[in-house]
């Protein structure tokens, strides 16, 4: 059972959604990055996705794609990721990598599953990739014992639903909304739809994100899912605080909030 695994089923016994947050190695800085993110997972996060920064980051936001532009002009690279990842890990929260693929494939996926798996990683979350073409990360996570999640859409045809689900493990990422990321006035409607269209396919978790940004919003979709997914809420804190101590207090006061909201979905 993967860490991201016994994460859910914590939440499931507790009758509550899990919490997922986000946030890019490397943003605003290395350090500030790590305490950010230790005080997500101090704050009530169950899993926490640590974004591959990346030079294309086509289904980015404004937000996200900015974070993740300086932490590239910053010289962040693969080793800090998984160093982020071991950190996140070592304080005993489960912890997921968000990359597209590029960075996967050029590194050599066996070789990045390895090192995912030595430095405590639970798996990826990979946006761009299709089953199709996944043929040597399903191989490469199978033989590391990590999870593999892989997004469905409201446009996903029954059968698309069928497919993705067969290969996740870990969760379902269900993307509530088209296009980019970013924070929303409101969860879409079309939402509990999806998640229920995906659990016809699945017993895995199906986790929603896209959009949330505060405790009535994650209780919201807490009613419908069992996961909440947030990221340019917490990118967002970090890229308005005024200093990395605000800024990590922004975050660690975000978590909390959120955390009370998956609590009473």
């Amino acid at each position: 059972m993967s860490s991201v695994t016994k994460a859910f089923a914590t939440a499931a016994a507790e009758s509550r959604a899990a919490l997922i947050g986000y946030l890019p190695a490397g943003f605003p800085d290395g350090q500030t990055a790590t305490r950010a993110a230790l005080a997500m997972a101090d704050a009530g996060a169950d899993v926490i996705e640590v974004g591959l920064p990346y030079s294309d980051p086509l289904m980015d936001g404004p937000v996200i794609a900015d974070a993740v532009h300086r932490a590239l002009q910053a010289g962040t690279r693969v080793k800090d990721v998984l160093d982020l990842v071991q950190a996140i890990a070592a304080k005993g929260t489960a912890a997921l990598i968000m990359t597209y693929w590029n960075p996967v494939d050029q590194y050599g996926v066996d070789a990045f599953a390895r090192d995912l798996a030595n430095a405590g990683g639970a798996g990826l979350i990979t946006p761009d990739l299709t089953p199709e073409e996944a043929g040597p990360w399903l191989a490469a996570s199978d033989t590391y014992g990590l999870d593999r999640v892989f997004l469905v859409a409201p446009s996903s045809t029954t059968r698309r639903l069928a497919e993705i689900s067969a290969v996740c493990r870990g969760f379902v990422y269900a993307a509530s909304l088209m296009g980019i990321t970013g924070t929303r006035d409101a969860v879409s409607t079309g939402a509990g739809a999806l998640v229920a269209r995906v659990r016809e396919h699945t017993t895995l978790p199906v986790a929603v994100g896209l959009g949330v940004s505060n405790r009535d919003q994650a209780a919201e979709v807490a009613g419908f899912a069992d996961g909440v997914i947030v990221g340019s809420a917490f990118v967002r804190r970090l890229s308005n605080a005024p200093d990395p101590d605000a800024g990590v207090a922004a975050i660690r006061a975000l978590t909390a909030d959120l955390a009370s909201g998956v609590r009473r979905g």
